[in-house]
């Protein structure tokens, strides 16, 4: 299981930890939703659930649920501003497809 988090992520994932210091980490996973299927979930964790799996990414807690892992191995998280908007952005070995507006992904 291998899920990489590029420097500019890891400084805002770090942003919001910092802001909520009894966040169990930041929750990684999908959620089934858009014209594509998958849409990605990036939120701070209160809890670990049972059925989660808990990554040390660069002292980052990072909490994926075992429905989501095989969907989200490989994936590097990055974040990214333009102009006025800044997001997180996926690069996902596993997406074997996209939908026109970027929000969703199929996996094959």
């Amino acid at each position: 299981m291998s899920i990489s988090i590029t420097p500019p992520a890891r400084e805002r994932i770090r942003q919001f930890l910092d802001r909520t210091p009894g966040a169990a980490g930041v929750r990684f996973g999908v959620r089934r939703t858009g014209c594509s299927g998958f849409a990605y979930v990036v939120d701070l964790a209160d809890a670990v659930q049972p059925d989660d799996r808990t990554l040390d990414v660069d002292g980052i807690p990072l909490i994926v649920d075992a429905r989501s892992l095989p969907m989200v191995d490989g994936t590097v998280i990055d974040f990214r501003r333009q102009g006025l908007n800044a997001s997180f952005v996926f690069h996902n070995p596993n997406a074997t497809g996209e939908c026109g507006c970027g929000e969703s992904f199929t996996v094959g």
